[in-house]
């Protein structure tokens, strides 16, 4: 497997920042996140309509490792992420993971024996066809791989001691407008439960030597973010990203 240099940054205390990909399933879209910077660009599968091949097809046009691609699975079940992972993912997300358990389903599906599961087929995608010593794909595979867990339910947050505990885990990322839906204050990201989740999340991730992430939404929102100490941070998403500034250049011509 390829260095990752987003898990790299991270483990040792800097700051990644990247993008998140909703709608724009285009050949070209991983190529244009890398030009503009972004060091990590997440593929989602579960708020989209995108399957297994339209994912390949993302990971094939990303300019691998510039642009780590990390993709959000459905749902924690082994074959998303085995699948996934030998594609050529660099990095899986889990969403609404509630429960030590699950992370370490997590954990089993994505690495090779003897850390877990994972099942082998060598000289593929995830390897970029190459014929390398076998042992070192493994070892390589299962030291590069990112692999975050979702905080983002009442009862994730309930059990987050335990979901931060488990080893092979490295990111804990807080989904902000989740954890407001589940907690019955729907949007209210500044609400002082929301807030007390943040440091709640931040704190679990220092005492484990977990990278905590977050995605925002402006760049004075993640300029706040960064500084209370989030240290992967996606910047948006695509379709959002588009909008705004189709938006703010149609009323400035405008008004023009």
């Amino acid at each position: 497997m390829l260095e990752n240099p987003v898990k790299k940054t991270v483990k040792n205390g800097g700051v990644s920042i990247g993008t998140m990909m909703f709608e724009f399933n285009t050949t070209g879209i991983g190529r244009i996140a890398a030009n503009a910077g972004a060091e990590f660009a997440v593929y989602d599968m579960e708020h989209t309509g995108w399957d297994l091949e339209s994912i390949r097809m993302l990971i094939a046009t990303t300019p691998r490792p510039t642009l780590v691609p990390i993709v959000r699975i459905p749902t924690t079940h082994y074959d998303f992420i085995s699948r996934t992972l030998d594609l050529g993912a660099m990095g899986i997300m889990a969403p609404m993971v509630e429960s030590a358990e699950e992370a370490k389903l997590l954990v089993q599906s994505a690495k090779y024996p003897p850390i877990g599961r994972r099942g082998a087929a060598f000289s593929i995608a995830h390897d970029d066809y190459r014929t390398d010593p076998i042992p070192e794909i493994v070892r390589s595979s299962n030291e590069e791989l990112l692999l975050i867990v979702q905080i983002e339910t009442a009862t994730g947050l309930k059990n987050l001691e335990q979901i931060a505990s488990v080893p092979e885990i490295d990111v804990l990322w807080i989904g902000l407008y989740d954890l407001s839906n589940s907690l019955g204050i729907p949007g209210q990201t500044q609400h002082p439960e929301i807030q007390s989740a943040i440091d709640r999340v931040l704190a679990a991730c220092r005492q484990h030597g977990k990278t905590p992430a977050v995605l925002v939404t402006s760049v004075e929102e993640g300029r706040a973010q960064i500084q209370r100490g989030f240290r992967l941070v996606a910047f948006g998403g695509d379709v959002w990203i588009y909008q705004t500034a189709l938006k703010q250049g149609l009323a400035a011509l405008r008004a023009h």
